[in-house]
């Protein structure tokens, strides 16, 4: 008897082993989809989870445009196999505009549920997903000239899944923020940022109104020195290139000062994996641990404060 299909899970490419050492009760693998007898879970490492799959007999493209229309309006394919097949359920569904998002920008208030061939007579729907970019491809429209590195897509992508950005009059520390990707978005959306790294900033960042910058090792910094001058901070955000547990190490002392409100950090990886370490992120009270489509082997966590200043 094949085992009732209770959740899928889609990675990022090249990234599936580390999804599979997650999982328990994997069934089947399409591609980068990981089918799983197990009830919806968090997962660190995929780019997007199906919560509610259910498995749909079909028996043309029309029956299979019907099923996915009575379930709801906005779907997004997922395909790995008999790509026009799919292709042309996909046609008779109602159209959904997918372009780049301006950044700053909302979610939207509908997401699409995913859809996917299993074979040519059987469909795998989902109405929730965990990510609502379709397959959790967060695409936004690139600033070519203003940032000195691609890295500030992940902070868009980050900042707009919170759904919240650095405000004026915030205060944020950018650590190990050469050549300044992300002071440049920080400083867009009109918070004071400080920036420290052992490398300079790029000069254009650099000379940008409300960036200073610190030329130390990061991990120095440390709540005590806002503390004595009566001083929080709003945001911590850091894209050092270091071990994870030595991230963790510094980061916990800045979480059990209450100093700051707000964290989104990049957790990197060399070689193998060590998914304990994601584990002790995640069980940070409030936390999320999560990879974003502009991550590569790497995982970003985010923690941050309720508008009325609680953890969620």
């Amino acid at each position: 008897m094949t085992p009732k299909i209770q959740s899928a899970y889609l990675a990022a490419e090249g990234l599936l082993d580390p999804l599979l050492k997650e999982l328990d009760g994997a069934v089947a693998v399409h591609d980068q989809l990981v089918l799983s007898s197990q009830p919806a879970r968090q997962a660190h490492w995929a780019q997007n989870i199906w919560e509610n799959p259910v498995v749909l007999k079909i028996d043309s493209i029309n029956d299979a445009a019907k099923q996915l229309k009575s379930l709801q309006r906005n779907w997004y394919l997922y395909s790995h196999t008999l790509h026009r097949r799919a292709k042309l359920i996909l046609d008779k569904l109602p159209p959904v505009n997918f372009k780049p998002l301006i950044f700053p920008s909302s979610l939207p208030k509908v997401p699409p549920g995913t859809f996917t061939l299993l074979d040519e007579n059987t469909l795998l729907a989902s109405t929730k997903c965990s990510n609502p970019f379709p397959n959790g491809e967060a695409h936004f429209v690139e600033d070519k000239n203003g940032p000195p590195n691609r890295a500030y897509l992940k902070l868009y992508e980050a900042l707009t899944l919170i759904g919240r950005t650095p405000r004026p009059g915030e205060f944020c520390i950018d650590a190990g923020g050469s050549p300044g990707g992300w002071a440049w978005v920080i400083q867009k959306c009109g918070a004071e940022v400080l920036s420290v790294d052992r490398s300079p900033l790029s000069p254009l960042i650099a000379g940008l109104k409300g960036i200073s910058f610190q030329k130390r090792d990061a991990f120095t910094l440390l709540p005590e020195e806002f503390q004595r001058e009566g001083r929080s901070v709003d945001w911590l955000f850091s894209d050092v290139i270091c071990y994870p547990e030595k991230l963790y190490g510094w980061v916990i002392k800045w979480v059990e000062s209450e100093l700051c409100k707000n964290f989104i950090c990049t957790i990197k990886f060399k070689g193998e994996l060590n998914l304990a370490i994601a584990d002790k992120f995640a069980a940070i009270p409030g936390s999320r641990v999560l990879h974003l489509f502009h991550n590569k082997n790497e995982l970003t966590w985010i923690n941050r404060a309720t508008p009325g200043g609680n953890k969620q």
